[in-house]
């Protein structure tokens, strides 16, 4: 067997051993949502009994929390192949890979609940209510522009969608148009800087359902998501600066 061919062969194991991770960890979650929901008072919306309600935290957080991981799929996918430094495309792989993952936890309890994935009558962020107090992400960074980042102080009404940008911390599609032409270390610092932006919406978000929320392995997942983006926003600030730049305030 060449080397290539074994190198493939290599790629093609782990590849697999990454899919099945990620299934079987999803199953898993699924389970431990339907035990931990069982008992609960019936859903006022006309959902099964036991399910939260369709306005809840439970399933606003499902719904927002699946849209923001989207985008961060997307960036990472994107940077991806805008540079070939190896330490942001491993950064933009486990980032891609867990939050498809978590995504598709999130969407799997909607299915459980017999939710929709879409509420047509709800804002963005409505289920925070005004209960989790919101971060000032306004502000430049050494990109020297701002698209995005207006009106980033507030939840649910308090924050004006523009450009595709739907929550706080999400990208524009100006932004993310700018990061498809960018290359080498300008895409770096881009990506970087977008998804501290994301991480930091996020963060605010999972905090709220950590607080809000009433599945335990919900709050459980949104706990972890603030424990782990955390930590990748440390090192995402230590990344910035080896590249000459930082944040965006």
């Amino acid at each position: 067997m060449t080397v290539t061919e074994r190198t493939r062969r290599t790629r093609w194991v782990a590849g697999s051993a990454v899919a099945l991770a990620v299934l079987f960890a999803g199953a898993a979650t699924v389970a431990s949502a339907r035990d931990d929901g069982a008992g609960r008072p019936a859903s006022t919306s006309g959902s099964a009994p036991g399910t939260p309600a369709t306005d809840s935290a439970d399933a606003g957080f499902a719904r927002d929390m699946a849209v923001h991981h989207q985008q961060a799929v997307e960036m990472s996918f994107i940077v991806r192949d805008r540079t070939r430094d190896e330490d942001v495309r491993r950064l933009a792989y486990d980032i891609a890979n867990t939050q498809a993952n978590q995504r598709g936890m999130l969407l799997g309890w909607l299915d459980l609940w017999e939710l929709p994935k879409v509420s047509a009558g709800q804002e963005p962020m409505a289920w925070m209510d005004g209960q989790h107090a919101g971060h000032d992400m306004g502000g430049t960074g050494d990109t020297g522009d701002m698209d995005g980042m207006e009106g980033m102080s507030g939840h649910g009404g308090g924050y004006q969608a523009h450009d595709g940008s739907l929550m706080p911390g999400m990208a524009t599609r100006t932004e993310l148009g700018r990061l498809r032409k960018a290359s080498g270390k300008q895409a770096e610092i881009l990506y970087l800087q977008l998804m501290t932006d994301h991480h930091k919406g996020g963060i605010d978000m999972a905090r709220g359902c950590a607080d809000l929320c009433t599945v335990k392995a919900e709050k459980r997942l949104a706990q972890g998501m603030v424990e782990a983006q955390q930590s990748e926003l440390d090192a995402m600030a230590q990344m910035l600066a080896e590249r000459g730049a930082a944040p965006r305030d």
